[in-house]
Formats: C-alpha cells, structure tokens, sequence
C-alpha cells in the first residue's frame, strides 16, 4: 500500500461518515453559513444562523434588511462589520447577475463579494458533489506535516491536494479537516495513537529531534 492510499484508508477508517459540520437548509443558507465561519468555529456558526435564517433566508430578504439588524444577529461569529456587508454585497449580486441562484463555478462563485477559493470549493463541494479540495488551517497544516505538499498558500495547496488525491477529493476534504481538528493538532497533536507515524514527515522529523 503507497503512502497516498494508506492516508485515504486510515481517515476512511478514522471518520467513516466524515461530512461537513456546517448547518444551511438551502445553497444560499449554505453559501452564508461558510462566509461566518471564517475565522470562527462550526459550532459556534451552527449556533447563530437560526436566529438569522429565520428572519433572512433568501438574497431578496437580505437586500432589504438594515445592515445593523444582520451584524447584530451575526456578531458572535466575529467580524461582524465586514461579514454583514459581504453578505448584503453578495446577495445583490447573486440577484442581478444570477437571478438569486447560488452558481456552481468556481470562477462564477469568486466573482461575489466575499467569496474566496476556500470559500467556494467547500460550497462546489458539498451543495454540488463537485471533486474539490477546500484548505482551511487544518487541511493545510496536516498535507504539509504528512509531507504530500510543501506549500504554505492554500489555494495553491488547494490545487496540489486535487492533482495528488484524484478522485473522492470532496470526502478526503472533510476527514482530513476532522483529523486536523481532532488528531493532528496545532498544539500537542496525537502522535503516538496516530497510524501514519511511518509516513509522516512531521512526526519524522520530531523523532529525530528528539534524539
């Protein structure tokens, strides 16, 4: 078993029914669910978006909310300021450049306000099954700690782990962030009960440090 297929069966192992942790009824709920989840955790997202959804749903509710209204509700997922106008941005423009619909391109989902690579694989990804590789912080610090990228700028990583995996990228995408989350830690990540020691370049490294 090669170093690739041994990653993909541990993980498969690992998180079987790995999916994405973000809540949204609707692309569009979707679509906004991630634009609050930049810099702030799942949970904390999953926490503020009834009280939202239930009062803005659609881009058309959202073009005719007072900004105030949108950034109070959505303040404790952080940088309320800027999230709320993006929203507000990205609603107008879904309504006057896609008749209200959430596109399923990665160029056409980068031309909205707010919208990055990230942003817009995950959403390729999920809403449309499409085979794209999200980076987030986790994704990127376990591809370059397990040594299939030396590459620190997402996007670019992005396209790396996407030539690398192949097919089922979508699936790998959500076990290598819960892995991320849970096992290969920033800080004090789990090593010793980690099954890819043997072809990590990370833990390759630590060992011989510490000798």
């Amino acid at each position: 078993m090669d170093k690739r297929d041994k990653i993909i069966e541990y993980l498969t192992r690992l998180f079987p029914n790995a999916n994405c942790e973000l809540e949204g009824e609707t692309p569009f709920e979707f679509l906004i669910s991630v634009i609050l989840s930049a810099q702030c955790t799942d949970k904390r997202v999953n926490m503020t978006t009834p009280a939202l959804f239930a009062k803005y749903n659609t881009p058309q509710d959202f073009i005719k909310a007072d900004i105030k209204d949108v950034e109070n509700i959505i303040h404790p997922c952080g940088f309320y300021h800027n999230k709320a106008k993006n929203i507000m941005l990205l609603s107008h423009a879904l309504i006057d450049r896609f008749d209200g619909v959430v596109p399923n391109t990665l160029e056409e989902l980068m031309s909205l306000p707010g919208v990055g690579m990230k942003t817009a694989k995950v959403v390729l990804g999920f809403v449309y099954n499409q085979n794209v590789m999200a980076v987030d912080t986790h994704v990127l610090r376990v591809s370059n700690r397990l040594g299939i990228v030396n590459e620190k700028n997402p996007d670019k990583c992005s396209v790396l782990l996407e030539k690398y995996f192949k097919k089922d990228v979508q699936k790998i995408h959500h076990r290598l962030v819960l892995f991320g989350r849970y096992y290969c830690k920033a800080i004090k990540p789990k090593c010793d009960i980690c099954e890819l020691k043997s072809v990590c370049k990370f833990y390759g490294e630590v060992k011989n440090v510490s000798r």
